[in-house]
């Protein structure tokens, strides 16, 4: 069976008895197109069933009112709450949004970002605790851009909105600190800059609190894998950790699943602290203590912020801190008594 073919502009033009040039100027709403003819084209289109190519609409207008979202990990459930406040706020301020997944593969990544500008984006938002393979370029080329997250001061053109990742860190070490906890360890998210502000923070109030010999910090990732691993080191130390504090949500949950592998209970045996304020941390099934950044919040005013230098001109700022907080639940509570 033959595919349907579909109509094009040329068709239009036929139906309607104008010349191509006179339909595709009708279709943009063109002031030098009279009534009659624009009618007829109308008529004709919607007979045909014809609907412009977004690309070549774009290429006939000086903005594609769209913008890029870059997302650096698809799996961390961080993202979900993200999208769905971006998607939101574009959709209200009369934008269209285009996702895009960084990878571990370089040239898979770039040609990601590649994806974004051959659309012709007019901004990207970014997520992530570092920038996309050979975005510094095209972003300090005048291309704007806001990354949620984390921050890159030295890049020009980039914005960026982020929690205080060393507050956050000491606000986690203080509420261990406050249950009784002084055998405190952390189970870091690697060497990116996030990872290093948060183990920056718990370095610092645990050297507060006088328990700089118990400083303990084991290498993860910000995710369930990365935790596990970390938290499996963590434990084969000796004295073992009463409590740790893990760099994600996400990273959190493959801590736990190595705590329960080697038969400690939550918190009875072991306090277990994250960070992110995820959906994921709220669930009945894990009520896991956390450090909440705001990240639908973050991801509407940087939309908000995007949109308003792209309609009027206005530049975003270079950089937008917001206050984490403390979300304690069923997974931290004072450490075993000696027995």
């Amino acid at each position: 069976m033959e595919a349907r073919r579909h109509p094009t502009i040329r068709d239009v033009a036929t139906r309607a008895g104008v010349s191509k040039s006179l339909v595709s100027l009708a279709l943009q709403g063109s002031s030098r197109v009279s009534e009659t003819s624009r009618e007829a084209i109308l008529a004709a289109a919607d007979e045909l069933g014809y609907r412009p190519n977004a690309s070549a609409r774009n290429l006939g207008s000086a903005r594609s009112r769209t913008i890029g979202i870059f997302l650096l990990d698809l799996h961390n459930p961080i993202t979900a709450d993200f999208v769905d406040a971006v998607r939101a706020e574009a959709r209200a301020r009369d934008y269209r949004t285009i996702l895009v997944v960084g990878s571990d593969d370089a040239a898979a990544e770039y040609a990601e970002l590649e994806k974004l500008l051959e659309f012709r984006v007019e901004g990207m938002i970014a997520l992530g605790h570092r920038l996309p393979v050979r975005a510094r370029r095209v972003i300090s080329a005048g291309f704007p851009a806001i990354i949620v997250s984390s921050e890159h001061p030295r890049v020009p053109h980039l914005a960026s909105i982020a929690n205080d990742d060393v507050a956050g860190a000491q606000m986690a070490v203080d509420h261990l600190v406050g249950l009784g906890h002084r055998r405190i360890a952390h189970v870091t998210g690697g060497s990116n800059a996030v990872a290093q502000r948060r183990q920056a923070g718990y370095e610092a109030a645990m050297r507060r609190h006088r328990l700089a010999r118990q400083i303990r910090c084991h290498v993860g990732a910000f995710s369930d894998v990365g935790g596990h691993a970390g938290m499996l080191d963590a434990l084969s130390r000796r004295p073992r950790p009463t409590a740790v504090f893990v760099c994600s949500d996400f990273a959190a949950v493959g801590a736990m699943a190595a705590a329960t592998q080697l038969g400690l209970r939550i918190p009875e045996d072991l306090s277990i602290i994250g960070y992110d304020g995820t959906n994921l941390s709220a669930l009945p099934t894990l009520g896991l203590s956390t450090i909440a950044q705001p990240i639908a919040g973050m991801g509407t005013l940087a939309t908000q912020l995007l949109a308003a230098h792209l309609d009027d001109g206005l530049p975003p700022p270079r950089s937008t801190l917001v206050e984490p907080q403390l979300v304690a639940r069923s997974t931290t509570s004072a450490p075993p008594r000696p027995g």
